[in-house]
């Protein structure tokens, strides 16, 4: 078992930046896929980046490609969110989760049921 423990988020301008981070304790970090979800006031959550655990290959939704960069550091045992050029879109909590079975393909990534663990959430609203 994992917990996973997000922070980083806060109010900022659109344009503006922010980098998120989910810190992992528990069984090995390298053990997991790791991602980020959001959810919006009224939507459902949402895929927004993960990262593979063995290569650290990247996966992005479209809606955020060119401005989230997600990436992980083992000896931190902490993966991040690194977001640029935010928008009033991107008003949201955001979820850090973890996947213990990962399989190749984007989409299942990209697929909320596949993580097996999940942190709290953290808040994050850009204003216009």
């Amino acid at each position: 078992q994992v917990q996973l423990v997000e922070s980083g988020g806060g109010l900022v301008q659109a344009g503006g930046s922010l980098r998120l981070s989910c810190a992992a304790s528990g069984r090995t970090f390298s053990s997991y896929a790791m991602g980020w979800f959001r959810q919006a006031p009224g939507k459902e959550r949402e895929f927004v980046a993960a990262v593979r655990r063995s290569d650290g290959t990247t996966y992005y939704a479209d809606s955020v490609k060119g401005r989230f960069t997600i990436s992980r550091d083992y000896a931190k045992s902490t993966v991040y969110l690194q977001m640029n050029s935010l928008k009033p879109d991107d008003t949201a909590v955001y979820y850090c989760a973890a996947a213990s079975t990962p399989r190749g393909s984007s989409t299942w990534y990209a697929t909320i049921t596949n993580y097996d663990y999940w942190g709290q959430g953290t808040q994050v609203t850009v204003s216009s």
